[in-house]
């Protein structure tokens, strides 16, 4: 395997122009591994992905790098019309994509407008979903943490619920040197994807999170979608009650 090459925890095979396969993740919905990006000397895999809409349009989350070869492989299943950032800190790729569909509807975060004023947003993701993807894609705004607001989605009719960086899971080896010290204590490995110990720490007002967590529990997932982790395909609820056990003591 080439240097610029990297294998996508789904299994994705990624080139560093970002071209990648899109896979199939259940009804309706795809995933596509994009290429590593470094953020504070730490290196991160990226992965979005697709859900199709009635009437073919598209619902893209968490957009990566957009090559070529994505767009093609986009445009085969149906039409862009929404792209969402999940939270502040995944907006690197959001110009591109909104150059190259200027009919879509781009939906921001809570305080990415504040931190972007260079992108012209559509709208604002809220506790309610858009009437957009009403009825088809549920969501949770989940409050009350210090480094970042984070939209979590849910997906009816895959039954996949969408997290972004609240859930993270890197593979043994991953991290190199100290970086692999500090990826340890931040609870970035192990067996299964945690929330990170930062995230932890920096829920300050965790009774508001707790209610946005008790939304999240009662949907019936099946399966667990993360940007930084191996998804899980089976028992996503239970799952999700481990993963957060530590705030619902």
């Amino acid at each position: 395997m080439l240097p610029c090459q990297q294998i996508d925890w789904a299994g994705v095979i990624v080139t560093e122009s970002g071209a990648a396969l899109m896979q199939p993740f259940g009804k309706n919905i795809w995933i596509v591994g994009g290429p590593v990006v470094s953020v504070a000397g730490f290196r991160y895999p990226t992965r979005m992905a697709v859900i199709r809409l009635a009437e073919a349009g598209l619902f893209v989350w968490s957009p990566v790098a957009l090559s070529e070869d994505l767009r093609r492989s986009i445009e085969s299943i149906g039409e862009v019309r929404f792209i969402v950032a999940p939270n502040a800190l995944h907006d690197r790729f959001l110009l591109d994509w909104k150059t190259a569909y200027p009919g879509a509807k781009l939906y921001a975060p809570p305080g990415l407008r504040d931190q972007r004023k260079d992108i012209a947003f559509d709208g604002d993701l809220e506790d309610a979903p858009a009437p957009g993807w009403h009825g088809q894609i549920d969501q949770v705004v989940v409050r009350g943490n210090l480094i970042t607001t984070e939209v979590v989605f849910f997906h009816r009719d895959s039954q996949t619920v969408l997290f972004t960086d609240l859930i993270q899971n890197f593979p043994r080896g991953w991290f190199k040197g100290w970086r692999a010290i500090v990826g340890k204590m931040d609870r970035l490995v192990g067996a299964e994807a945690q929330v990170p110990q930062k995230f932890r720490v920096a829920f300050v007002k965790r009774s508001i999170a707790r209610d946005a967590l008790k939304r999240i529990l009662a949907w019936p997932a099946e399966k667990v979608l993360m940007a930084h982790g191996s998804p899980i395909h089976e028992n996503g609820a239970a799952y999700i009650q481990r993963a957060f056990r530590w705030l619902l003591r």
